[in-house]
């Protein structure tokens, strides 16, 4: 086919609608990802910045900025979409709605928000969660919906008694999209444990949860406040004639697209890297950074380091979540950016992020006795109910910028390798160890870094920036594909109509990496009463 057929064939494909848009709203940006007949293609992408709040010390982003951004990444798709191909996008085969997991949307029986998005990154529920964790017999993070909610009742906030709904970000997008309060298994599982058996809501424990609460709240029955769990490939509702003024307020967009069911974005992770089979997992690096194993067998013990959830076909998962991600390394990187344009020499962002990357492969292997901490929220796995991002260093530590940034990208994996201990232990193995996020943007650092952080190989696919908007697309054409027949599970199909021919580029874990990285972990470790003693001064 030449270039002129190919672009043809394009233009004819988003005429029909024979294409799934994926729309994730991450920590910082909201993207819109548009591909093709062929999943593996990305045809357009849009996006647009945002960022939380901490209102009245909660982390939060107002449902008008939620709209707000989606239209305007939305926007930004269509737009690219009419320059590179010359037509008009009207309608789409699929779409699908990924965001940032767990926190708390609480909603009256008229709809209305009773009280303010409490996203993942607070941490004011300690109390609720040791609580449940003891009645459940399973961790319960500080993050997830249902600590959230126990917490309101604990603290008997007014609105407990108004409640109709709760649900996640992804959830409350999808819901007005398409009228349809529903939640993939895999977003579901950050909201209440999940039953693997029946990849649904654990009865055993909504019934124990219940019976907790009966003498509080007698009126409070916690299945029906929660979304219906669907699984990967089923049809979630169709895109209504509100929903597309919502998305697209020019009034172009035609509704009747289906939806797949909404999805976090550690599922979407998953999908991204093709790691939704037992002994794969992968990493996803942004403001926070997590990792997703999926699992053989049940863990033997209780872990506060690991959460236990699943995979959008409803396997089960380890998954270590640390809140701090690449935020701060993006805070020095600012700067050294605002310098070099104070200096007369003004260079882009990927410029400054690449020249700094780079630097630090010429540092120690160690970082030169330089600990970074990454801590601009509380870090449950570190021992920190606030977040207090520090740069230390000893006299006799060897300060160069190639130290300071091995330092720094060392910082992002420093508690996220603490929670991996906990798994090794577990003796869960990996065949393949993924990775995805900008993070990985510049080749051959992070992933270097992070394999021998892991002492593990760590791969990294072509698609890998593009991550969970992506990810959630796929998610939309495997609906599409389902329901026109074609009969594989997730697996077989993101290994056999996605990454088929995919290449991975894939970096084995350098001993002296492996060794440096270690001792910069023990003095992390360590350090972190230095931390501590900051929260309780600062």
């Amino acid at each position: 086919m030449t270039s002129n057929d190919a672009l043809e064939a394009t233009r004819t494909a988003i005429l029909s609608g024979r294409t799934s848009l994926g729309i994730e709203l991450g920590s910082t940006r909201i993207k819109a990802c548009l591909i093709g007949e062929n999943p593996a293609d990305v045809l357009s992408v849009g996006s647009h910045e945002w960022e939380n709040q901490f209102v009245d010390r909660v982390w939060t982003y107002s449902l008008e900025d939620v709209w707000t951004g989606i239209q305007a990444a939305h926007a930004a798709l269509v737009a690219d979409v009419e320059k590179q191909y010359g037509v008009r996008l009207e309608s789409y085969g699929a779409i699908g709605v990924s965001a940032m997991m767990h926190g708390y949307l609480a909603f009256d029986d008229a709809g209305e928000q009773l009280v303010p998005f409490r996203t993942w990154r607070n941490t004011t529920t300690g109390p609720a969660s040791a609580e449940l964790t003891e009645l459940f017999g399973v961790n319960i993070p500080l993050r997830w919906s249902i600590a959230h909610l126990h917490q309101a009742v604990v603290d008997s906030e007014p609105h407990v008694a108004q409640l109709d709904f709760i649900t996640t970000l992804a959830g409350y997008v999808h819901w007005r999209l398409t009228g349809r309060k529903v939640l993939g298994v895999g977003d579901a599982s950050g909201m209440f444990p999940i039953d693997a058996a029946t990849a649904d809501y654990d009865a055993e424990l909504l019934a124990r949860y219940d019976g907790l609460v009966a003498a509080s709240v007698p009126d409070l029955n916690l299945a029906a406040l929660l979304p219906t769990v669907l699984v990967a490939g089923q049809p979630a509702g169709e895109l209504t004639a509100a929903g597309a003024a919502l998305l697209d307020p020019t009034g172009v967009l035609r509704p009747g697209s289906v939806l797949c069911p909404p999805e976090g974005d550690a599922g979407t992770g998953m999908v991204a890297t093709c790691s939704v089979a037992p002994r794969t997992g992968n990493v996803s690096a942004g403001t926070s950074i997590f990792a997703m194993v999926v699992l053989e067998r049940p863990l033997k013990k209780v872990h506060h380091e690991l959460d236990l959830v699943t995979t959008p076909a409803g396997d089960p998962v380890a998954m270590v979540h640390c809140n701090n991600g690449a935020s701060e390394l993006a805070a020095w990187a600012g700067m050294f950016g605002r310098f070099a344009a104070a200096s007369g020499n003004p260079v882009t962002s990927d410029a400054v992020f690449d020249a700094l990357f780079r630097e630090a492969l010429d540092g120690d292997a160690d970082a030169g006795g330089l600990l970074a901490y990454n801590h601009l929220a509380g870090e449950p796995i570190a021992g920190l109910t606030e977040g207090r991002p520090l740069f230390v260093r000893t006299p006799d530590s060897r300060l160069t910028l190639a130290n300071f940034m091995r330092a720094q990208l060392y910082g992002v994996f420093g508690t996220l390798s603490l929670g991996m201990r906990v798994l090794a232990q577990e003796g869960v193995e990996l065949d393949a160890m993924f990775a995805h996020g900008g993070l990985f943007r510049t080749a051959g650092v992070a992933q270097r870094f992070l394999a021998g952080a892991l002492d593990a190989p760590v791969s990294v696919a072509e698609t890998a920036s593009e991550g969970g908007a992506w990810g959630i697309a796929v998610l939309a054409s495997y609906t599409a594909a389902a329901a026109s027949g074609v009969d594989l599970d997730l697996d077989g199909y993101l290994r056999e109509r996605v990454f088929v021919g995919q290449e991975f580029e894939t970096v084995a874990p350098d001993p002296v990496d492996v060794a440096g990285f270690s001792s910069y972990l023990d003095r992390y470790h360590a350090g972190l009463a230095v931390e501590r003693a900051a929260v309780d001064t600062l």
